[in-house]
């Protein structure tokens, strides 16, 4: 596995139809499940859109800040699709992020954290989602030079292939502090050979694969055939409740070890 659509394109030969990100909201009552053919659409229309419609390239820098979301990983599948760096702000917004977020080439951020992205939009690409169920429109209009995602991303393609592909050694994820980048061979590696569950096991997370703790939650599922239930807003009752009703094999780590 030497970069993301590689793997991504050996699973939609194996078993295109199984679940690959099942997501709850418990504060809004949502349940959006994602097919591994579903979930690659929704990643090439967003890579269509990151490309096609605001010129980013390969090697760019992407900061995806995105809370608890299925959304996270969409738009980290786009990214390495495209073969961009990713600066992992799981919903923290650009305040922690210092010199990552003034360097950054683009942004997708969620409703929580539109104020602080906002005025960076003259300067470079904000791509905002409502982070509403089925990833709709903002319900009131977004900020000046705002993009608002559940807008400008329907009208993509359900099919992107990049001019330039990436490689496996291109960096996929970038270090705020200035740390080593994994490339997309490394990160895909490792969670290859991880042991968060079994192979073609369901895999229960709280936190947002979009940050630097819960990134395993989505890529370790991935490259072993497995699934991920992302959860938001559970506490521990609610948490086992679903586990039981979505059969996972394993707990996130960050996810009530030991109550699974």
């Amino acid at each position: 596995m030497t970069t993301f659509s590689a793997l991504l394109q050996r699973e939609l030969h194996g078993n295109p139809g199984r679940p690959l990100v099942t997501f709850y909201d418990v504060a809004t009552g949502e349940r959006t499940e994602l097919s591994v053919t579903t979930y690659a659409n929704w990643v090439a229309k967003t890579a269509s859109l990151l490309v096609e419609e605001h010129d980013l390239e390969r090697g760019d820098t992407l900061v995806v800040d995105l809370p608890t979301h299925w959304l996270a990983p969409v738009v980290l599948g786009a990214a390495w699709t495209v073969g961009l760096r990713v600066v992992l702000a799981g919903g923290l917004g650009a305040g922690p992020l210092g010199a990552a977020a003034d360097e950054a080439d683009a942004v997708v951020c969620g409703a929580p954290t539109l104020e602080e992205w906002a005025p960076r939009a003259g300067d470079v690409p904000v791509l905002a989602s409502a982070l509403l169920p089925l990833g709709v429109r903002f319900r009131e209009p977004v900020p000046a030079d705002v993009v608002d995602l559940g807008v400008a991303v329907w009208s993509q393609p359900d099919a992107f292939a990049p001019y330039d592909p990436p490689t496996g050694e291109d960096e996929a994820v970038l270090d705020p502090a200035g740390g080593p980048a994994p490339t997309q061979s490394q990160v895909l590696g490792a969670a290859a050979a991880g042991s968060l569950l079994p192979d073609g096991g369901r895999l229960l997370a709280e936190l947002s694969p979009a940050s630097p703790a819960g990134l395993g939650s989505f890529v370790e599922p991935l490259a072993r055939s497995g699934s991920l239930v992302l959860v938001a807003g559970a506490d521990a009752e609610r948490l086992a409740a679903l586990a039981g009703d979505e059969r996972v094999d394993a707990w996130h780590p960050a996810s009530g070890a030991g109550r699974g």
